[in-house]
């Protein structure tokens, strides 16, 4: 699998970390990949952004996830991990400026595919 299989293919993203603030980047690749996916927002702070139900973590989704896209520092990716191998996701995705050698080595120890450093609004963008 590579970045383009992953996003041709994928039907689901959660982005972990998605504020309900429109000038954070969260919000906006969020926002943008709801055109093109089901996007699930993923943060504790809300019920619900721009009407999308928000869920306070990754495993209480009620639905299958392709990808988990993440807005979170590179020292806070760990709590993420496990629970991203439990739900099934295909891809974990972290953001531009953010990865985890560590945490990358278990998901694809799991058969998950790994992004790091890598904007999925960019990559949606270009392979468009």
């Amino acid at each position: 699998m590579d970045i383009a299989g992953i996003l041709e293919t994928s039907t689901t993203i959660t982005v972990v970390g998605m504020s309900a603030r429109p000038d954070r980047a969260s919000h906006e690749v969020g926002m943008y990949l709801s055109r093109y996916y089901t996007v699930i927002p993923v943060n504790p702070n809300y019920a619900e952004i721009d009407g999308m139900t928000c869920y306070p973590d990754l495993e209480s989704v009620p639905v299958p996830v392709d990808v988990v896209d993440v807005f979170q520092r590179s020292e806070n990716i760990k709590p993420f991990v496990e629970p991203a191998v439990r739900i099934g996701a295909r891809c974990f995705w972290m953001q531009l400026g953010i990865s985890n050698e560590a945490a990358a080595s278990r998901l694809e120890e799991a058969g998950i595919f790994v992004v790091q450093d890598r904007c999925t609004k960019i990559e949606h963008m270009r392979l468009s």
